[in-house]
Order: C-alpha cells, then structure tokens, then sequence
C-alpha cells in the first residue's frame, strides 16, 4: 500500500469501547480515578483495540538505528562508530535498553534503517546514513518515504506475530541535531530554544550544534506545513522510521508508546502526517531534552513518569510499561463494589 493509502485507512479509536473501559474502572472497588493517568492509559488502549479486555501480554520495543551525516559538523562528543557498536549490544543484551527489556519482559527488535555500517542488525537500510544536512538535504524525499513505509511494515508483522502494544526506540550518533532540527521547524520555534546537549556536548559544542541546525534550515527551507518534507531535509532515516511506526501503529490498531525527544519528534512528524494518529500514542515520561514538554504540548499529551532520563533507545518507553501493566492488573483482577456489597461511588464534581 502506498503512504496515502495508510492514512487514508486510519480511524478514530473505538469511543464505545472507551466509555465500557470507563465504566469498567468506575464499577472497581476503590476511589474513583485513583490511578489517575494510568486509568486514562487503560481507557485510551481500549479504544485503540476496540475491545475492554485489554492484554499486554506480548510487547516489543523497535530500535531504529541510523547515521548523520551532519556529524562532520562536531555537533557530537563521539563518532559513527558508536552507533553500530550500541546496536549490535542490543541484540547481545548489552545496551541499557536491551536490560531492561530483559527485566521487563519486552522482546527487543534493533533496525538498521540506516547505518553506515553493516552489522549483524537486521537490515532494512534506506542508505549508508543521511548526508550532511548543512550542505544539501540529509534525503530524497523517496528515501524518507521508503522509511517511512518500512516503520509502517514492521508495524504490521510485530501485529502479526501477536505483539498488543509497541514502544519505540531509536539509536544514532548526531539524531538529537536531526530531531532539534525537525522540531524547530515544525513547532516554529528558534533553534536555540529547541536545542539541548545531547549525550554530553560543552557549551562550544552546543554553539557549533545550533549553528549547524540554523544553517540547515536556511539552505534547504523546509516546508512546516509539509511534514515528509522536513523529515527529507533536516531529519534522519530513524526519525522517519519512528513516524512510520506510530503510522503503523494507528493503521493496525495497536498502542505505540513514545520514548524520549526524538521518539516525540517523531510522534509530531507523524501526527502531521495524520492527526488521527495521535489517538493511538501513549507519552511515557519527560526527557531532559528542552523541546520535549513543547513537543508533549503541542501534542496535547501528558507524560506519566518525569525521571530526568535522556538516554534514548527506548528506555523512558520500557520503564513505563511495567507501570502499565500494574494499572492493567488492577483492571483486570480487582473486584467491584457490588461483589463487595458495597455502593458504587459517585461522581460528586462540585456538589
């Protein structure tokens, strides 16, 4: 199916499955909406399923691992090769990620939608990594669709094989200058407001990183009202990816759960692609990164958990999914207030 024919076939969430999922919780023998946001979770994966018995049995985090070639700026405290390092400790459960997947039951599945090098990662390579932004657009606009379209089939197998929700992930020196970039753009924000440190840059490294970025923008203009266009030329092969996977996500009716500042980046990027999809993404928790609150905002999404993480690769996302899970279990296993013959509380409001 072309990228058309994906957002054309994404649908609102089911609302009477939602409003059973509510009256679900109401009837459970406790105070009303005393998980707070977490019921508001359960509720919303309800109506992304279609069904009140929501399972989160099987999860898969999906890691896109891809190059920059707006490292040759020194935006960076560390090269390429770096990125292909992490990914392949992924596959041998040594990558932060990848142990706590392990602790939390998730089955991990790194990408290289790509790398510059070849390694043992499953390869879906677009190209050898992006070009260098600050000279020419970082892609085609067909190899920003070619990624895009690769998050969205990945999407559909992790379906196949019965995974009930996804996290995402993503692993590529030089992407928070890529996601900066993309989110600058879109938001219509300056660069320095949207900008942080990344993994660790000194203040000259962040001068050069926004100075990079501004560049970018100025010479390639990307168009803010055209989000595959942004992707194509201030964005990397993992960000496109991430916005397919939530595309995906949305068209075969399973909850995506955002990570950190890139994984929202691209969350934005695919909600304006398609607003709908919106309906189907879970915020996990707040990164250090400046521009993730903006991003949550403009989303209109509030994250549960704020631990000032910034590592990536999906951690934010995987830590948050044992806390759903706990919420779930409440759900699915605590008795009502009529099987305790109790009266079912009430929604007082202001009386």
């Amino acid at each position: 199916m072309t990228l058309e024919q994906i957002i054309e076939g994404i649908k609102p969430i089911d609302r009477h499955a939602v409003e059973l999922a509510k009256k679900k919780w109401n009837s459970i023998a406790k105070p009303l909406h005393s998980l707070g946001k977490l019921e508001e979770h359960i509720i919303r994966i309800a109506g992304m399923t279609g069904t009140i018995n929501v399972e989160m049995d099987k999860k898969a985090l999906i890691v896109m691992c891809a190059d920059n070639g707006v490292v040759e700026e020194g935006v960076t405290q560390t090269g390429q090769e770096v990125t292909a390092i992490v990914a392949e400790n992924f596959l041998d459960c040594n990558a932060s990620a990848a142990i706590m997947c392990k602790r939390a039951g998730v089955d991990i599945y790194p990408i290289d939608i790509g790398m510059v090098a070849d390694t043992r990662v499953p390869n879906y390579k677009v190209a050898y990594g992006t070009r260098n932004m600050t000279k020419e657009p970082a892609m085609t606009r067909e190899e920003a669709m070619q990624a895009v379209l690769t998050g969205i089939e990945l999407v559909k197998a992790r379906k196949e094989e019965g995974y009930q929700i996804i996290a995402t992930g993503e692993m590529g020196i030089g992407n928070t200058t890529t996601s900066s970039a993309v989110a600058s753009v879109l938001l219509n924000r300056p660069v320095d407001v949207m900008t942080g440190r990344g993994a660790g840059l000194t203040s000259e490294g962040l001068k050069r990183k926004i100075r990079a970025i501004e560049k970018a923008i100025e010479m390639n203009r990307p168009d803010a009202e055209d989000a595959l266009d942004v992707l194509a030329k201030v964005g990397g092969f993992d960000l496109a990816g991430l916005a397919g996977v939530y595309l995906g996500g949305a068209y075969y009716r399973l909850p995506v759960v955002i990570d950190g500042f890139i994984s929202a980046v691209a969350a934005l990027a695919a909600v304006r692609l398609c607003p709908v999809s919106r309906e189907y993404m879970l915020a996990s928790h707040v990164s250090k990164e400046p521009g993730t609150q903006m991003i949550l905002d403009e989303l209109g999404m509030s994250a549960s958990l704020t631990c000032d993480m910034c590592l990536g690769e999906g951690t934010g996302a995987v830590a948050f999914l044992p806390v759903l899970e706990m919420a779930l279990e409440v759900y699915q296993k605590m008795s009502t207030f009529s099987e305790n013959n109790i009266e079912d509380y009430e929604e007082l409001g202001d009386k």
